[in-house]
């Protein structure tokens, strides 16, 4: 049953009955004017029959026409088009509200505007995802610290499924289907027991990426002066950039700050890869998803206004930071980050080895 892909066929006679009605008697007008034979009787019937010129013409002005009622939804769908989402993203209250930060922490610090974008990224991420990122590797190792437990455990569960299996006369397929259920159970068990179900350790990408996307488009919107409120902001920072951008409102012409930009990010990729002694085919590809994401993102910062360029290459610097904070065992200490056995003493000294035997052999 095909009805839903026959398409409609749209007559103008049955829409409008008017406009049909107009066009067939100008087709018999003219039939009349240039067909008919000499002949008065003819020629009589036939004026007898049609309507007036003028009446024909008033008849077909005020029908209602086809092509008038298409160019108006077109413009009506071109006009509901032009405000997507993305404008309903810039034009949103967090945005807003983000905007006010930048413009509160520029008024009562006086800082330059370039200093106030780095201090203000510094301010954030640091209130909000460092401790953050702390809680996500306890979570992190408290997993880590599971998987002894759960290896033994699946060991006595594939004995008793072995047991049950020859009690039961189940094939390959139920013992199978047997463990994985058991195990999982098992595991979900575990994960309530030491409060460390993986999913907690997400949170962190859940609140960097929103904050992320806000701070660019509320330094995208006073840059370009998208409100009447940052056209006078738009000429600050148009003179508040230094060094090789003084203009904070246009792209960087030099590629700095967007090379730099992806070089660090790069560089935290490289680092996660480095801990990852056996890597699944997932994680493999996550890994070179993100090393193709942060060479994108180097184009992309040379289009983008210079703020929006130094605010990534500030939150790029200073999440690189953070990863090599939370390596330090005082660190982890001090945070009541659980102690592995496979960590390090010198988790610095090691990184460069592996680093080094990874890249520069």
């Amino acid at each position: 049953m095909l009805w839903w892909k026959v398409p409609t066929v749209v007559r103008a006679g049955s829409l409008c009955s008017g406009y049909g009605i107009g066009h067939l008697s100008q087709c018999s007008l003219l039939r009349c004017a240039f067909h008919a034979p000499c002949s008065r009787d003819y020629t009589a019937h036939h004026v007898r029959r049609c309507p007036p010129t003028s009446s024909l013409q008033n008849l077909y002005s005020s029908a209602p026409r086809l092509p008038s009622l298409c160019s108006q939804s077109h413009r009506s769908a071109s006009g509901t088009s032009g405000t997507g989402w993305y404008e309903s993203l810039t034009d949103s209250t967090p945005v807003h509200l983000t905007e006010q930060l930048l413009i509160s922490t520029h008024q009562v610090t006086g800082l330059p505007w370039w200093a106030t974008i780095v201090c203000t990224t510094l301010a954030l991420r640091t209130a909000i995802t460092l401790p953050l990122g702390a809680y996500q590797m306890v979570i992190l190792s408290k997993v880590e610290a599971l998987q002894a437990e759960i290896a033994e455990l699946a060991k006595r569960l594939h004995y008793e499924v072995s047991v049950r299996a020859s009690q039961r006369g189940w094939t390959e397929r139920d013992c199978r289907y047997q463990f994985k259920k058991n195990l999982k159970r098992i595991v979900s068990e575990l994960y309530v027991r030491d409060n460390c179900h993986p999913f907690k350790a997400s949170v962190l990408v859940w609140v960097q990426l929103p904050m992320w996307v806000c701070l660019s488009l509320a330094l995208r919107n006073l840059s370009l002066g998208m409100s009447e409120a940052s056209m006078a902001l738009q000429l600050e920072l148009s003179a508040g950039g230094a060094l090789w951008f003084p203009d904070l409102t246009l792209p960087d012409a030099t590629w700095i700050m967007p090379v730099s930009l992806g070089l660090i990010n790069l560089l935290i990729v490289e680092m996660f890869a480095l801990r990852r002694l056996e890597t699944s085919k997932l994680q493999k590809f996550m890994t070179n998803f993100v090393r193709a994401i942060s060479l994108i993102m180097i184009p992309i910062a040379a289009t983008v206004p210079s703020s929006m360029a130094l605010y990534w290459l500030a939150s790029s610097a200073v999440g690189l930071g953070h990863n090599l904070l939370l390596r330090s065992p005082s660190f982890r200490s001090l945070c009541r980050i659980p102690r592995l056995r496979s960590e390090s003493d010198t988790p610095y000294r090691d990184l460069g080895a592996a680093f080094a035997a990874k890249y520069l052999k």
